[in-house]
């Protein structure tokens, strides 16, 4: 399956207004990356998650997952805004970091399960939170999200 992010995967310093204003420009950067050939059908897949019930987890970040034909292949893309921005959370405290989880609606109850299981895994440990907060550093945020994904791979083997 390979890598799900790299460090072009990953957007620090960004300067958006809303979470509307995140998810698209999630799913713009997703077109750049050649994750998606369809932007808009992407930003769609992603409102309507949001729609069903919130993704905002807790202590500033939100993990928000599309699933959708228009998606190539499973991918995670990391987005950091320069200031918490409203988003509904199980806290209720606002969002300043995303990983987002973008993945073909083919793997909807495969790759995207795992891929969201071991995000919520990673962000319930305060060394990873605390890390991905403070560092600027695109490689060095990428190689730490792929490591705690990347076991898919292995639950995949079992399979």
């Amino acid at each position: 399956m390979g890598e799900f992010i790299s460090s072009k995967n990953v957007f620090v310093d960004q300067d958006e207004d809303s979470r509307i204003d995140v998810l698209k420009a999630i799913s713009k950067r997703a077109e750049q990356l050649g994750i998606t050939d369809d932007a808009e059908a992407v930003f769609q897949a992603f409102l309507w998650r949001e729609n069903q019930c919130e993704t905002g987890m807790e202590d500033g970040f939100a993990v928000p997952h599309a699933k959708s034909a228009a998606i190539k292949y499973a991918s995670v893309i990391v987005f950091k805004t320069k200031k918490a921005l409203e988003w509904p959370s199980f806290d209720g405290k606002p969002v300043d970091i995303s990983i987002a989880l973008l993945v073909p609606e083919a793997e909807a109850g495969t790759t995207h399960l795992k891929l969201l299981s071991k995000t919520a895994i990673l962000l319930m440990e305060p060394d990873f939170r605390e890390f991905v907060r403070n560092s600027n550093d695109a490689v060095a945020i990428a190689k730490r999200v792929d490591e705690g994904v990347s076991s898919i791979e292995d639950d995949e083997d079992e399979d």
